[in-house]
C-alpha cells in the first residue's frame, strides 16, 4: 500500500543532482536544505509522534512527502527511536503522544551488573524491535520509491546509548570513580550496535552510517574525558562499520554543546562522503567559520540553525539565521548543507521550514 502520491520524477532527478553536488565537486544550482524532519513530517501529515515512531511505513512515507513539498534533500530519514539497540539489551521504553520515546526502565541497576550484560548476537538482533522496524521502513521505500532508497545504519552515539542502559547520573559517576567499568559498558553496547550493522548490511548491501556524540560533549565531560569515552569509540565504531560494509557515507551529528571539544573530532575517520555537523558552542549555534577552518577540507559541512528558533521563533528570525549561516559556509571546500542543529521539534510551524528553503534559494546559489 502506498500512503502518498508518487514523487514527481523530474523533481527527484533535479533534487538528486543538487544533493550529490558537494560530494562530486560539481555545483548544480544551490545549496541543499535538511531540517531533519522526523516526527515533524508525521505532524505535517496529521500523525502524533507516537504514531510516527510506531508505524515505520507511514512514518517514512510522510518524510518523503514533506521533503518533496518543501524542496529538501531527496533522502528519507527514519529511525524508531534514538534509543536504538537498547531494547535488545534490556531497556524498556515508553512512547508518548507528541514527544520522542523515553526510557521507562534501565536494563541494569548497578555497575556490577555490567559484567552480566551480554552482547546481543546478529541472530537475536534480527528478532528485535530496532532491526525489524528498520527493515519494515527500508523495505517499504525500496519496493515503492526506489529512487529514495538509502538504508541507514543508525548507530547514534555509543557513549550516550551506553549511558542509557544504566542511567545518565550513574554513568557520569562511573567515568570518574570506575572508568574501566564504564569502558566495558560502552564496548558491549558498541559491539551490539555493530551486530545491528552486520544485519542491515547483510540485507541491503550497504548503509549510511549515522553517529556522533551527545554525552561526550562540553556540558557533561571535560576534553580528556570526551577523548577517552567519545572520540575513541566513535572512531572504532566507524572503522569497524566500514569494514563490515556500511558506508562510505557518514553523517557525524555532534549534538549539544561542544565548545571545548569540537576540534577533537578531527581524529575520527572521514571518507569522501562525510557530512560534519556540530550543534552548539555554549547555548549558541556553533560558528560555521570556525567549523570550516578545521573540517571544511575533510567533509561537507551541515548547518545548525537553533531548533528552539525553528519551534517558537518567527519565520523572519529563522530566515535571517539561515542566511547568516549560508553566507558563512557555502564556500566551504567540500560544500555545505543548510540544516537545524538537531531534529526539527514535533509541532514546529511549516513557516520555519519554508524560511530555511527561501534563504537557500535567495543566498545559496553557486557562483558560476
Amino acid at each position: 500500500m502506498k500512503y502518498i502520491v508518487d514523487p514527481d520524477p523530474k523533481w527527484v532527478e533535479h533534487a538528486t543532482k543538487r544533493f550529490a553536488a558537494p560530494f562530486v565537486d560539481k555545483p548544480y544550482d544551490r545549496i541543499d536544505v535538511d531540517p531533519v524532519l522526523l516526527s515533524e513530517a508525521g505532524h505535517l501529515a496529521g500523525m502524533t509522534a507516537k504514531e510516527w515512531y510506531l508505524n515505520p511505513k507511514k512514518g517514512i512515507a510522510s518524510v518523503i512527502a514533506a521533503h518533496e513539498a518543501f524542496d529538501l534533500i531527496p533522502v528519507a530519514h527514519w529511525w524508531p527511536t534514538i534509543h536504538v539497540w537498547e531494547q535488545e539489551m534490556g531497556n524498556k521504553l515508553e512512547w508518548r503522544e507528541n514527544q520522542p520515546p523515553h526510557i521507562k526502565e534501565n536494563a541494569i541497576k548497578t555497575p556490577e551488573d555490567i559484567d552480566k550484560l551480554e552482547v546481543v548476537s546478529v541472530e537475536e538482533i534480527k528478532k528485535g524491535p530496532t532491526y525489524t522496524s528498520f527493515v519494515e521502513a527500508f523495505d517499504y521505500v525500496r519496493d515503492n520509491y526506489p529512487n529514495w532508497f538509502v538504508p541507514l545504519y543508525f548507530a547514534f552515539h555509543p557513549e550516550a546509548n551506553a549511558s542509557q542502559l544504566i542511567g545518565l547520573e550513574k554513568f557520569l559517576v562511573m567515568t570518574i570513580r570506575n572508568p574501566p567499568m564504564c569502558h566495558k559498558l560502552i564496548q558491549k553496547f558498541m559491539e551490539t550496535s555493530l551486530n545491528g550493522c552486520r544485519a542491515l548490511v547483510e540485507r541491503y548491501g550497504s548503509a549510511l552510517i549515522v553517529t556522533g556524540s551527545t554525552v561526550a560533549g562540553s556540558d557533561l565531560l571535560g576534553p580528556k574525558q570526551v577523548k577517552e569515552f567519545g572520540v575513541r569509540y566513535v572512531s572504532e565504531l566507524v572503522k569497524k562499520a566500514l569494514k563490515i560494509g556500511a558506508g562510505p557515507q557518514i553523517w557525524y551529528h555532534h549534538c549539544g554543546n561542544h565548545a571545548k571539544d569540537w576540534e577533537l573530532w578531527k581524529d575520527t575517520i572521514f571518507t569522501p562522503f562525510t557530512v560534519m555537523q556540530i550543534g552548539y558552542e555554549g547555548r549558541k549555534p556553533f560558528p560555521l567559520e570556525k567549523l570550516k577552518q578545521v573540517y571544511g577540507r575533510r567533509a561537507t559541512l551541515m548547518g545548525n540553525i537553533d531548533t528552539a528558533l525553528a519551534f517558537s521563533g518567527t519565520p523572519t528570525q529563522v530566515y535571517e539565521m539561515a542566511k547568516e549561516q549560508i553566507l558563512a559556509a557555502k564556500d566551504s571546500p567540500n560544500g555545505f548543507i543548510s540544516g537545524l542543529a538537531c531534529e526539527c521539534p514535533h509541532g514546529s510551524p511549516p513557516s520555519s521550514i519554508h524560511a530555511m528553503v527561501r534563504a537557500a534559494r535567495d543566498f545559496g546559489r553557486y557562483e558560476r
